[in-house]
């Protein structure tokens, strides 16, 4: 028998039998080795890539953003689609030099693995000192960083890196009666509410919680009519 000599402190232990290190060396060695992302991982020849078109006010042009997923354990119950590369391209040149280093960047922190969902906030917290815009539908953009962060979010939601909690039925209700009460008492005719909802009356202001221009005097309340949000409770 070999002596081994122990040089750490003992912070727990387990009795075996002598069989036992067999079969759980057995019962490891079927199962599946599961596929995670890393620098090393090579990249494959075809990936999946999902395109989103941002349109500012501050430019002609728009901007493509494009997000290569590679597949991990294709074929599986793990199998999960992650973000692999991202371009961005646009016949405006003036950003070229800031976008280029962007990308690169993302698809390094991509490759890395671990807890990329990160990215997403540090993007959008992102403000342009000559102001922001708004999308159609209202919703603002502070800058256009904060939108290539919102399309890179879009994205993690599609293939289920963020969770879409969205709005419950209980919300989508409760607004949908606001909107048709105020909309009577203008006598316009009402559209459903939804989580990308647009239309909203053109005095209404900025929603500090879903940053969207849909924020009305109710009842001597403001409410907004995109995502509930009330002063009044």
């Amino acid at each position: 028998m070999t002596a081994h000599k122990i040089t750490q402190n003992i912070v727990g232990y387990q009795v075996v039998s002598p069989d036992q290190p067999a079969a759980n060396e057995a019962e490891t060695a079927t199962q599946p080795k599961l596929q995670e992302i890393h620098e090393a991982l090579d990249r494959p020849e075809v990936l999946l890539g999902s395109t989103y078109k941002i349109k500012t006010p501050m430019s002609e042009h728009a901007l493509y953003v494009t997000i290569n997923d590679i597949v991990l354990n294709e074929g599986t119950e793990h199998e999960q689609r992650w973000p692999f590369e991202v371009f961005i391209n646009s016949k405006n040149m003036d950003h070229f030099q800031w976008v280029v280093a962007l990308t690169r960047l993302m698809s390094a922190v991509f490759r890395k693995g671990g807890d990329i969902t990160f990215l997403v906030e540090e993007l959008k917290a992102v403000f342009d000192p000559q102001g922001g815009y708004f999308k159609p539908g209202g919703k603002f953009m502070p800058s256009l960083v904060a939108e290539i962060g919102d399309a890179i979010e879009r994205h993690m939601k599609m293939i289920g890196l963020i969770q879409d909690e969205g709005l419950s039925e209980h919300q989508l209700k409760l607004i949908n009666d606001k909107r048709a009460e105020y909309d009577k008492m203008n006598g316009k005719a009402t559209a459903p509410a939804s989580d990308d909802a647009g239309d909203f009356p053109p005095d209404a202001t900025l929603c500090n919680k879903c940053n969207t221009k849909a924020v009305v005097m109710m009842d001597g309340c403001q409410t907004c009519l995109n995502c509930g949000d009330s002063k009044c409770g």
